[in-house]
């Protein structure tokens, strides 16, 4: 869903900008539900208010439950056999690469110096890997750190020109 999202809202739409659209998802990962979910619901409401929220979520959530239900009604006659459990393990590797190509291009554009790759490297991709800790704190975490680099760093050199 986060690509298909980042796709239509971003690239087709244009109802978001790229930077927008990273700063939903951090928050989707941080508030309860599902992701793309939150985030629809975040575009909704900045495009029409409560009534654009509550049709975003709808317009996410729906066609989901409806395929879901057929598929799962469908699918759990058919589970055994080795050529649909085949077919399941080909669709994992799929999503894992459509993750993996949003994860890319939403890093090119969070990942735009020096404080920003260093706050990713060890922050991020490092305590996540390394620690059994929640991706929230880092997420609060890298968030602060960039309101610190912000504030003191480069707003002394502001100053200074």
């Amino acid at each position: 869903m986060l690509p298909m999202l980042q796709r239509e809202l971003v690239e087709k739409k244009g109802w978001v900008t790229e930077e927008e659209i990273l700063d939903y998802f951090a928050i989707g990962q941080c508030t309860p539900g599902i992701i793309a979910v939150n985030t629809a619901t975040f575009v909704g409401y900045k495009v029409k208010k409560v009534s654009g929220g509550i049709i975003a979520t709808l317009g996410v959530v729906a066609p989901s439950v409806l395929i879901i239900t057929v598929i799962a009604a469908v699918l759990s006659n058919f589970a055994h056999i080795p050529a649909v459990k085949n077919a399941f393990a080909g669709i994992r590797v799929a999503v894992c690469v459509l993750i993996i190509n949003s994860v890319v291009k939403l890093l090119k554009k969070s990942v735009v110096d020096k404080i920003t790759a260093a706050v990713y490297i060890i922050v991020a991709l490092c305590a996540i890997l390394f620690s059994k800790l929640s991706p929230v704190i880092f997420v609060i975490a890298a968030a602060l750190l960039g309101i610190i680099v912000r504030v003191f760093i480069r707003g002394r050199k502001e100053e200074r020109k």
